[in-house]
Parts: structure tokens; sequence; C-alpha cells
């Protein structure tokens, strides 16, 4: 699987905290748009079909990141 570079990373988690935070979800059309590309993008990037997922795994991809617990980004053994 490619890897987005931590950069585009980064901004893409911006884009959607900062997003969140002005709860488009509730605003207009414009910013309802936004929110549903940057989350598609979010999933696309790291390769997951949820944003939720998404985000922690674009976090677990950035430089630095400490990762506790990784369950999440991994499929059960069966």
């Amino acid at each position: 699987m490619l890897m987005a570079h931590p950069a585009v990373l980064r901004d893409l988690i911006g884009q959607y905290e900062t997003l969140r935070a002005l709860n488009a979800q509730d605003g207009g059309e414009e910013a309802q748009r936004r929110l549903a590309d940057v989350s598609y993008t979010l999933c696309v990037a790291t390769g997951t079909q949820d944003v939720d997922a998404a985000v922690i795994a674009a976090r677990h991809q950035l430089p630095g990141a400490r990762v506790e617990d990784d369950s999440v980004l991994t499929t059960p053994a069966g």
C-alpha cells in the first residue's frame, strides 16, 4: 500500500478537526461537502473505510507517534 506523506496527513487531520469543531455536519451545504471530501480523502490516504479509523491510522503514521494500542489497525487472526 502506498503511504501518504506525513505533511499531507497532518494537513488532512487539521482540516477534519477544524471542520468537526465548527460542527460542519450541521452547517451549510458547502461545509458539509467539505467535511465529506476531507473524510473521504483521509480514508483513501490511510486505506480505511471509516473516518474515525482513518484519523487514528493517520496519527499513527506521523513522525514521533507513540503507538500504545494498535489493535484498531490490525485484523484478528482466525
